[in-house]
Order: structure tokens, then sequence, then C-alpha cells
């Protein structure tokens, strides 16, 4: 069955429902789709890395997609997101005539309604399992904060998570205060000292998209706690979301 619906920008899909091919430009969003059904899988990117063991042809990355690649693979919908794929991408690909659903996640609960609507209005599929679990996991209410932490997401320039930002929602519904939660940019380049002068109780270094480890990170803050924590689990929002919360409060302590 034919249907118009619209994406999570307001831009039109028609698409023939359910959908039966779909070609992800997310990791987070492949990761969901194989939790649901991994047969429906066309393409991923190279940066789509879990399920470890998922076999599909690969379509370049988040930034460069292989655009002619993707139109080979004759997919029903392509699914993208908003700040992680260019939006020339998208255009080129509703170009060749490929419907292409872009969602935005800037929140935990936006995140959650995102992959609902993507779900049902997108694919046609009922509600997976897996995310009525994430949604009764995340609550609407923040808990009062227990830490205060920088979130460094690269180096080299320093860069941090800054304001209005997925990982920083997620950090919050954790009760932990971004120290650089008000500040102008949502990555923001800052220093060391930057880093140092607002006081965090931890400084949380994650895997990706740089990866801190025990001898590249820590060694900046001699006189702060650092937690290296896995990335995932702070930055994507499939079913991640079931263990986020004990992965990253586990590595904080």
């Amino acid at each position: 069955m034919t249907a118009v619906t619209r994406d999570d920008l307001g831009a039109e899909v028609s698409l023939d429902r359910p959908a039966r091919r779909v070609v992800s430009l997310v990791p987070s969003l492949t990761e969901a789709v194989a939790a649901t059904d991994r047969t429906a899988l066309a393409g991923a990117t190279q940066w789509c890395t879990h399920p470890a063991d998922l076999d599909i042809p690969r379509v370049r990355g988040t930034k460069n997609p292989d655009v002619a690649a993707i139109v080979d693979l004759r997919p029903d919908l392509v699914i993208a997101n908003m700040e992680e794929n260019r939006e020339l991408d998208v255009r080129r690909l509703r170009d060749g005539g490929i419907p292409v659903w872009v969602t935005v996640t800037e929140t935990v609960r936006g995140a959650i309604g995102s992959m609902r609507r993507m779900f049902t209005d997108g694919f046609g599929w009922d509600v997976p399992d897996w995310l009525e679990r994430v949604d009764e996991a995340w609550p609407q209410h923040l808990p009062a904060p227990t830490h205060h932490v920088a979130i460094p997401i690269w180096r080299d320039p320093w860069m941090v998570v800054g304001r209005e930002t997925f990982t920083g929602d997620l950090a919050a519904h954790l009760g932990l205060r971004n120290v650089f939660a008000d500040d102008a940019e949502r990555y923001p380049r800052v220093t060391v000292a930057d880093i140092v002068v607002r006081e965090p109780d931890v400084v949380v270094l994650p895997d990706e998209p740089y990866v801190f480890t025990p001898t590249d990170g820590p060694e900046a803050f001699p006189e702060l706690q650092c937690s290296l924590v896995q990335g995932r689990a702070l930055t994507w929002y499939g079913p991640s979301l079931l263990t986020a919360r004990e992965i990253v409060l586990g590595a904080i302590g």
C-alpha cells in the first residue's frame, strides 16, 4: 500500500508500506532496525557496528554515503538523521527517486518518539517490544543532579558536549549535570583550562567519536576524577538505551 506521510523535519515521504528493504545511514538506527527485523536491512554505513555480525552491503560513511550504490540497492526507504547526515546527500537520494526519512533526536524522549514515528508512520510496522521497554525505562522527569560532569568528545582541539544535545540530555536523565550545558554552542571548542575551571566532579571520556583510553585523555586532568565510558552508551539512541544507564553510572561509580 502506497502511503504519503511526513518525517521529523516535515518533509513529505511517499513510499510503499510496509517497508521491506531499508538502507540505514545512522548507526543507532541500523541497530534499531536490526533488533526489530534484521531481514529488512538492505544496506548500512561502515560505521554501523552493531550488531557485530551484521552481514549486509556497506555504502561508505555517514557523511559521504555512496548515493549510486544506495540507488542500486533499490530500497523502499533510506533512514537518516538531521545531525549525522548531510542535507545534500538526502536531496541527492530524493532526486534519484529514493524515499528518505530524516529523524531528529536531540533529547532522550525526543529520540524515543522519533523512533516510534519512524517504525509506525515510516515503515508501517508495529512498535517494537524493545522500544516499549526503552520508553518505560526513561521517564520524562529529570532526577536531582548527583555529579557535575564535563564530557569531552575530541582533543587537539578539545571539544565538549554543550547545550541542547542528545548526550547532554541523557546525562541529565542520569543525574549528571553537564558543566557546559549553558554554553552558547552545542559542541564548543575549549582548552583543558576551560574544563578545569568549571570544576567538574568527573571528566567523562567516551571511546567515540574520539577514542579516549587510559593513556590518552586522563593524563590531561591529573587533579580531576576521569571515567572512561563506552561511547555507544552515551551517544546512541536505539536498543543501547536499554543498557546505557547501568553502563554509564557503573563507569562513573
